[in-house]
């Protein structure tokens, strides 16, 4: 304990010479915490944009085939038509086979459509138009805000009405309560406003892709008004997300058997395995920005043992005395060891500090993008805060090995 208290007392009589000192261990600790940081809320941010918790998977129809080529960073895919067969159109009969399979909690289908909604002088372009299936609603779990959901008769008599998001509803009304039962125009075709809803996922990277605004529709009457297929995009929802490639591959595998399909098929976009090869990658990166960073901890750790040098100089006189008075050669390396330790543990809580300040300054401007929060895990603090002792024992050893070595009869002479 008593050397400790020597390591802070010789620190705190040299505050500008032991600031400056610390200065490499500081700049190294916070850039590489603050990049480590970024990485995990990119990572973060892509898991949440590639389906969130991955509970829905989508289906869809391919006359492809594909192979992964190459390795690493370096590797591809390489898409192959092995088919001319066309799409085939999906029944009702057909879909309800779905059920079947286990453990497929649900499914939905989609179809599309974008263009202009106006109401009086106001208007949105290239708003997203999604025409939904009955059960859309129950998997998607929508924020109602104002109005209703689509009923079974909507569905059954075409009815012409639509369901515009917060967004777009404030755009054009100027709050949520205004648009309900007014009438849109979409495409110079009429719809009756019956509901304003909010989606969770508004907001993610891949939500909306910078389009004016999104509405919904009955997949019925998208098909009706549109000319497209009702049932253009099966998505298979599943509640335990370890199996949801698995069910969504048996899934693509029975449509492709239902419809008679022979060379084309059903497939699955898999986002867990484009997530873990974005991982791969960001990983990769990180550890390379992380080491050159890192190379700022070197040239602190170099500043270390070379203060502790001019130290072990200074106190030449010092080091004698003690020896005199029966220090043994470990008291006085580790008396040295510890004051080197001391001064990088230091330099390492305030290089956390300062990355703590700068993350929280990249995530109020949001200099990573509008949805991606820069996050400073437990394990890196406590990793940088160990990295940063075990650069002061590297670059501590050869000062206080000097030190304990002195002859005490010579130390005592030093001038």
């Amino acid at each position: 304990m008593e050397n400790w208290k020597f390591a802070l007392k010789s620190i705190l009589a040299h505050k500008m010479r032991s600031l400056l000192t610390m200065l490499g261990i500081i700049i190294g600790v916070s850039a590489v915490v603050v990049i480590v940081a970024m990485g995990s809320g990119m990572s973060e941010s892509l898991a949440e944009s590639l389906g969130g918790d991955n509970k829905d998977v989508e289906v869809y129809f391919t006359t492809m085939q594909n192979e992964t080529v190459g390795d690493g960073m370096m590797s591809g895919v390489v898409y192959e038509e092995v088919s001319q067969e066309e799409e085939p159109t999906l029944t009702d009969n057909i879909l309800e086979g779905l059920r079947d399979i286990d453990g497929l909690d649900s499914y939905y289908t989609t179809n599309s459509t974008a263009g202009e909604v106006s109401f009086g002088k106001k208007k949105a372009d290239n708003v997203n138009i999604i025409g939904v299936s009955q059960s859309y609603f129950d998997v998607k779990k929508y924020d109602i805000l104002a109005g209703r959901k689509f009923t079974v008769n909507d569905y059954t008599k075409f009815a012409r009405i639509i369901m515009l998001d917060k967004n777009l509803a404030e755009k054009l009304f100027g709050d949520i309560n205004s648009a309900l039962n007014q009438t849109v125009s979409v495409k110079d075709k009429s719809y009756l406003v019956v509901g304003v809803y909010e989606d969770p996922n508004a907001g993610t990277a891949f939500y909306g892709m910078q389009s004016g605004g999104n509405a919904v529709m009955t997949n019925t009457q998208v098909a009706a008004e549109e000319g497209v297929k009702e049932h253009a995009t099966v998505y298979v929802h599943v509640n335990d997300v370890t199996r949801s490639s698995e069910v969504g591959q048996a899934a693509a595998d029975y449509l492709t058997r239902a419809t008679g399909l022979k060379t084309a098929r059903y497939d699955i976009f898999d986002m867990s395995k484009m997530l873990e090869d974005f991982n791969q990658q960001m990983a990769g990166v990180t550890m390379f920005i992380g080491a050159v960073a890192g190379i700022s901890l070197l040239v602190g750790g170099i500043g270390v043992m070379n203060i502790m040098l001019v130290s072990v100089t200074e106190r030449t006189r010092e080091i004698g005395l003690r020896k005199a008075l029966g220090a043994t050669r470990g008291n006085i390396l580790n008396q040295f060891l510890i004051e080197a330790v001391v001064l990088t543990s230091l330099g390492g809580l305030i290089g956390l500090g300062l990355a703590q300040l700068l993350v929280i300054l990249i995530n109020t401007l949001q200099l990573m993008g509008p949805n991606i929060t820069a996050v400073i895990s437990v394990p890196v603090v406590l990793g940088s805060l160990a990295f940063s002792a075990f650069v002061g024992i590297v670059f501590g050893v050869l000062p206080a090995n000097k030190a304990s070595k002195l002859d005490p009869i010579e130390a005592l002479r030093y001038e």
